[in-house]
């Protein structure tokens, strides 16, 4: 008699220099438990070690996006089923205790009873080179900052002829100034002040090279990604590189656009008790993805007609700004999951827009002088270089206007 390889599943507990491992049964007993080197080698050992158990069904891996990365990578390569297991509750915590292979056991049964079920991401495409270079622009953007503040705290400070040539100029102007100084001999504090400036001056200029190098970077991979989510309304490169980040490279991992809004903290809680049915408001999730919806949101209000009638029909109703505002953001997710799972180029308005006012024997100028705008950002539009969406509705809306007119 043949008998059948039973079904398994594997837990991990990561760490920087050796991974904990557990498997289990189909009925949640331990069947073994086992350490392992975080290398190339380490992991093939693992992965042939659980095997060696039965039939691998899935693996729950703790932090597949720091320690488990690895690892999550060579499973995924080998056709396993890979799950992401969250840190177990303070409950089960108190109750059992901690300790690796405690950890490694519960990632297992989490893995069993369907408690871990998220897909990690990848990190193995152009999102991840975005994830990276949004590292360094952060903190360039934040150091730059800091700089700048500690050249406002020195200049308050300063002596008085200094203060009164530096207290009035812009922060641009400040700087340029500061990095032409020459100090003397820093015994002097007028000149240990221009020679604090002139250092914090030269920082401030390297940071902003580099923010504008990096920021041309992003600009050019999230349209090589994600073209259609870079042309939609209030969508610019720091916006789409914090939603892509957040989606990963494989956002097929999110099932629904609900999930994409519970993942970007988005999306109303249930918090009913007998006779009160209420929803309060999701405070988890990605807050930078959360962010970048309200930025959205924000942009919108001021320059979308659409949108600013939604906002009035719901004030009319009663609704608070807070409260549209976070109508607006679920919406956008919705949208914004969409351009995310289904990135198709986005359609050229430009040529149909010049077809258009060419057969009403318009030009340029006459475009511009009705829209209170430049003809150049018309001729942008029609080309599609650096084209304003709100703009370009507008010139849509206002040709539609002006057919109808003169087809009456």
């Amino acid at each position: 008699m043949v008998q059948t390889s039973r079904p398994v599943y594997g837990g991990v507990d990561t760490h920087k220099d050796l991974h904990v491992a557990a498997v289990v049964d189909e009925a949640g007993r331990i069947l073994d438990t086992a350490s392992f080197a975080t290398t190339k080698g380490g992991y093939r050992q693992l992965l042939a070690w659980l095997c060696r158990h039965g039939d691998l069904i899935r693996v729950g891996v703790e932090g597949t996006g720091s320690y488990g990365l690895g690892l999550a990578r060579h499973l995924a390569d080998h056709g396993v089923d890979v799950v992401e297991v969250n840190r177990p509750n303070r409950q089960a915590r108190r109750r059992r205790g901690k300790n690796d292979v405690v950890d490694a056991e519960a990632a297992a049964r989490a893995a069993l009873n369907g408690d871990a079920t998220a897909q990690p991401k990848r990190h193995d495409g152009v999102v991840e080179s975005i994830r990276v270079l949004r590292i360094a622009f952060t903190s360039s953007r934040n150091t730059r900052t800091k700089v700048i503040n500690q050249i406002h705290a020195l200049v308050v400070c300063a002596p008085e002829g200094l203060r009164r040539d530096l207290e009035n100029l812009n922060n641009t102007a400040c700087v340029e100034r500061c990095a032409r100084f020459r100090p003397g001999d820093t015994i002097d504090p007028t000149e240990a002040t221009k020679a604090a400036l002139r250092t914090l001056a030269r920082q401030h200029q390297a940071l902003t090279a580099d923010i504008e190098t990096i920021r041309g970077e992003l600009d050019r991979l999230t349209k090589v990604v994600n073209p259609a989510l870079c042309a939609a309304l209030g969508v610019g490169s720091d916006v789409a590189s914090i939603l892509l980040i957040a989606a990963g490279d494989n956002p097929e991992r999110l099932t629904s656009d609900a999930a994409f809004a519970a993942l970007c903290g988005a999306s109303p809680i249930e918090a009913s008790s007998g006779k009160t049915v209420r929803h309060r408001l999701n405070q988890g999730g990605n807050r930078q993805a959360n962010h970048a919806l309200w930025r959205i949101a924000m942009t919108r209000l001021m320059s979308d007609p659409r949108t600013k009638a939604y906002a009035q029909r719901r004030r009319a109703e009663g609704r608070s700004t807070r409260e549209i505002i976070r109508c607006l953001k679920r919406y956008i997710a919705r949208e914004i999951y969409r351009h995310l799972t289904d990135p198709q180029p986005p359609a050229a308005p430009g040529p149909s827009l010049r077809e258009r006012r060419l057969a009403l024997n318009l030009t340029q100028t006459d475009i511009a002088t009705a829209l209170g705008t430049q003809g150049q950002r018309i001729s942008n539009i029609e080309t599609g270089y650096r084209a304003s969406a709100a703009l370009t509705e507008r010139y849509s809306a206002w040709l539609n206007q002006h057919e109808a007119t003169c087809a009456a």
